[in-house]
């Protein structure tokens, strides 16, 4: 009986002396492409930059596969970048080996040996490299070549999700999603010099999961981040001086905890209308808004002095356009400071002061995580936490201002939406009592909390920590943003990621 002779394979670093072997199996791996063709110089090139990123199989001592690979600092290109330009046209002067991304810039498998998982030895180890270098991800650019056969009924997002599902076989995409790749973005003109099918790429990532950014000694980026809200009681102050003693209190009291964040409430400082309530509404408000950079200025000189990130409430503000806006203010511990107008204004706020609403959705740094801000009505509308989400929100601060309990439900109810739906923390703060003579904001309810996210990883009735209702204190809790980053990619469900784009989207105009 005659023996079947067994091949012989062996997954290596690729050599100098492997190119005539390189050369012959590129040109049979894209017979038919002119332009996919490796100069030995290039070859030579990264092996003398970074070797252990380049990698070949040989079956019986002959090239059979082979993936070549640079590091780069990502952030320098971003996603709209073409081949060319990762690769600093052929030259590899983009290669930086402080860079945080292995790139991916070849992967071929010769036709004769296909069907015998050299591929995936090539990804297996390219995972390999990632995790023993410490680099963020692996990103590479893949061709999606039996899209023109689909092009003229699907779109390539439609493509994508064909081959997702296994309705459509792509022997390059099937592959890449097999080995735990998602496709980050469309891109086009990737290659145009060979004119992917359709001119249409796909941008894939694998995402190190053991990845540890470099330590340092001081201002480590934050897991565990200190939370302290201020339910504040309305009451009567004799000047802006008596009102500024309780608010320094409270910063005091809260900054012992070493806390990260202290929120007040919506129009706390409401009871220095008090003096104005005979001039009528909107006359009262603006009196009260003379008094919105004193204060804002004294959150700053707070923040610093005790250490703590501050959001201010809200509070009045006449700006330069004549418009009266309803600002709240995140005064870091730094010193620095930025503003957020309200987007969403009620109709008593419209009606009774002629207040008009901001137009601009931005998320905030800070040393404790990215943040955003809604004020009271803005957090029943989910457009604008959506945009904060696909900003890279972390943490919500939603100060409100409620006379009734049926006001305060739709802002406690919209809040724990916002915080499942956009996986990430809302923390509300509202003022409790009564103001007899002060006109529109006489009677307050609230019960302030911390909502989280709802998975196994935190509590079982979403709700971190809350205040007593209709009570003057403090509530401080510690949440995690490690927790938020395994729920984006392990939680039981992927709010964030299975948003059908393809059918709706939220896009800020301005």
């Amino acid at each position: 009986m005659e023996e079947v002779a067994t091949k012989r394979i062996e997954l290596r670093n690729l050599e100098l002396e492997d190119y005539l072997s390189l050369k012959k199996a590129i040109k049979e791996a894209y017979s038919g492409i002119t332009a996919a063709h490796w100069k030995k110089k290039s070859i030579d090139k990264l092996l003398e930059i970074f070797p252990e990123g380049q990698l070949c199989v040989l079956v019986d001592g002959k090239v059979a596969a082979c993936a070549l690979s640079i590091i780069v600092d990502y952030a320098k290109f971003g996603d709209n970048h073409t081949y060319h330009q990762i690769t600093g046209n052929d030259t590899f002067s983009t290669h930086d080996p402080e860079g945080d991304v292995l790139y991916g810039i070849e992967l071929f498998v010769h036709p004769k040996f296909r069907g015998m998982r050299l591929g995936r030895r090539l990804y297996d180890a390219r995972k390999e490299i990632c995790e023993n270098l410490n680099l963020r991800s692996i990103i590479v650019g893949g061709r999606i070549p039996n899209y023109k056969d689909y092009s003229d009924e699907l779109t390539p997002r439609q493509y994508i999700n064909s081959v997702k599902l296994k309705e459509i076989y792509d022997p390059t995409l099937t592959f890449q999603l097999s080995n735990d790749f998602h496709v980050r973005k469309i891109i086009r003109n990737y290659l145009p010099e060979e004119r992917a099918p359709k001119e249409y790429a796909t941008l894939l990532e694998w995402n190190n999961i053991y990845y540890q950014e470099e330590e340092k000694l001081i201002n480590l980026p934050k897991d565990v981040v200190r939370i302290g809200i201020v339910q504040w009681q309305m009451r009567l102050f004799r000047n802006f001086d008596a009102l500024i003693e309780q608010v320094e209190y409270f910063v005091d009291a809260v900054s012992d905890y070493q806390s990260d964040f202290i929120l007040f409430p919506e129009f706390f400082e409401a009871p220095l209308m008090a003096d104005y309530n005979h001039l009528g509404e909107a006359r009262a408000i603006r009196e009260l808004a003379a008094y919105t950079i004193r204060l804002r200025d004294k959150f700053i000189e707070f923040a610093v002095s005790y250490n703590v990130n501050i959001i201010t409430g809200s509070m009045p503000k006449v700006e330069d356009d004549g418009h009266l806006y309803n600002v709240s203010y995140l005064c870091r511990r730094d010193g620095t400071w930025e503003k957020f107008q309200k987007i969403q204004i009620t109709p008593s706020e419209r009606d009774a002061w002629g207040m008009v609403g901001g137009d601009k959705v931005k998320v905030f740094d800070t040393d404790s995580g990215k943040v955003g801000i809604l004020i009271c009505y803005d957090v029943e509308f989910p457009e604008l936490a959506r945009i904060y989400a696909d900003q890279g929100m972390q943490l919500l601060f939603v100060p409100f201002l409620t006379d009734t309990q049926n006001g305060y439900n739709r802002v406690r109810l919209c809040a724990q939406a916002r915080a499942i739906e956009n996986e990430c923390y809302v923390v509300i703060a509202g003022a409790v009592g009564n103001l007899p003579r002060v006109n529109n904001m006489d009677i307050n309810y609230a019960q302030s909390a911390i909502f989280t996210p709802s998975d196994f990883a935190f509590p079982t009735n979403a709700v971190r920590a809350e205040a007593t209702p209709n009570t003057e204190m403090t509530v401080i809790a510690d949440v995690s943003l490690e927790l938020l980053k395994e729920l984006h990619e392990h939680g039981s469900v992927n709010i964030l990621k299975d948003r059908r784009k393809d059918l709706y989207k939220v896009v800020l105009k301005k």
